[in-house]
């Protein structure tokens, strides 16, 4: 075992709960939703098992209505670790928000790296429920999307394209912020910001979590991985003889990728931008959200947007990993929480969006620069893309898990 895959084992050792990983001991003591579906990406390579009782962990919390909630607390766990906790929500142990669908995709890579179909019978039905619930419950602008209630349910918290639909919300007062405990608060969302997102979770969780008022926006992020999770349970359900399901399947991702185009897709800007579902408006900020419709392979617009990631906005091959936010924009801050800096799984993501669309000189570019980057910043949360600097927490779960899945990747050749 080389060096960088023993430390990567070694935090994700570390960060193992018996059942279930924690992103990182200080900062994120419980489950969340989709970190644990990155890791299962690459604990699959150390221990199958582990990885689908992850995945088995993680959908034990799911809701009767098909959501995969975004938190599963630990009981053993102070309540005063994190804020908001499991008093917050009203909801037993889970929080009520959810995040972006990539465990489709996660399960049929944690199968196909040790074979089991018992285990993709059992969450193929809870994965179909959870992508239905996404199908309606969520499409709230009509146009075959699904929409977000909060920030955090895009996983991008603090990005820019958030502020303009936020701008109307008052910030709730007289909480107690843990996460400033743990990171610095210049690498993190301001206190108004954060009262914003407090007073939106709030006024989710008192109308008994219906969705459609407040905040309501179709990400591009999201949907792409909606559309890929679809694409992926197309594969599972091949795998378990169901082709009928197979078909059904690449129909919905078909029709979320030609609504993705249709509703989000700027040609003369050569980006996909968050839509505000109130306002019919387009948020208008380059965020790496708009570049994982990458991940789809029959997606027409791809040579404008990688004109566009390439260029000045987003100099992707030219600094480490993907800024989360257009680099020429005044509002671009190296190290404030999705408002510029690389995070490690847009790396990823993006990186498989390269492949798919035969850029593997790119591609190649990109997983040596996040291993590098890895190891040197000991495994940190996400990192500066000017100067490759480390920000946010240490021995963070997802860098670890992913740099293992690059270092078990093949090198891309053209």
């Amino acid at each position: 075992m080389d060096v960088t895959r023993e430390r990567a084992a070694a935090v994700l050792a570390d960060n193992w709960l018996g059942s279930s990983t924690v992103p990182s001991r200080g900062l994120y003591p419980h489950q969340w939703s989709w970190d644990s579906a990155f890791i299962a990406f690459g604990v699959r390579h150390l221990a199958p098992e582990r990885a689908r009782l992850e995945l088995l962990t993680l959908f034990s919390a799911q809701w009767r209505d098909g959501r995969v909630p975004h938190i599963l607390f630990n009981p053993d766990t102070p309540p005063e670790a994190y804020f908001p906790g499991p008093s917050f929500w009203h909801a037993g142990r889970t929080s009520g928000l959810v995040q972006p669908p990539v465990h489709a995709r996660a399960v049929l890579a944690v199968h196909e790296a040790e074979p089991d179909r018992t285990f993709l019978a059992t969450l193929y039905p809870k994965l179909r429920a959870w992508h239905e619930y996404l199908h309606t419950h969520r499409g709230r602008g009509g146009r075959g999307l699904a929409a977000i209630v909060h920030p955090w349910e895009s996983g991008m918290d603090n990005s820019p394209a958030w502020d303009a639909p936020l701008s109307a919300v008052t910030p709730s007062a007289g909480f107690v912020r843990r996460d400033l405990q743990h990171g610095a608060a210049a690498d993190r969302p301001s206190d108004e910001d954060y009262g914003r997102y407090v007073r939106l979770a709030a006024d989710y969780r008192d109308s008994g979590y219906q969705d459609g008022a407040g905040f309501v926006v179709e990400d591009p992020g999201f949907n792409a991985l909606l559309a890929d999770g679809e694409l992926a349970l197309a594969e599972i359900a091949e795998e378990l003889r169901l082709p009928a399901a197979a078909a059904g399947h690449r129909e919905a991702a078909a029709r979320v990728a030609k609504a993705l185009q249709d509703t989000l897709w700027d040609s003369a800007s050569g980006w996909f931008f968050a839509r505000d579902v109130r306002t019919g408006t387009r948020t208008r900020e380059y965020t790496c959200a708009g570049l994982l419709p990458l991940l789809l392979p029959d997606l027409a617009v791809a040579p404008a947007l990688l004109a566009t990631a390439t260029g000045p906005r987003f100099r992707l091959g030219r600094v480490h990993g993907v800024p989360s936010h257009d680099l020429t924009a005044p509002e671009f801050d190296p190290g404030r929480y999705w408002r510029g800096p690389s995070w490690f799984n847009v790396g990823w993501l993006v990186r498989h969006g390269l492949l798919r669309h035969g850029e593997h000189a790119l591609a190649e570019h990109l997983r040596a620069d996040l291993v590098e980057t890895a190891l040197r910043t000991d495994f940190a949360e996400y990192c500066d893309p000017l100067t490759g600097t480390g920000h946010g927490t240490r021995s963070f779960s997802w860098t670890a898990a992913l740099t293992l899945d690059l270092l078990a990747q093949p090198a891309a050749v053209a």
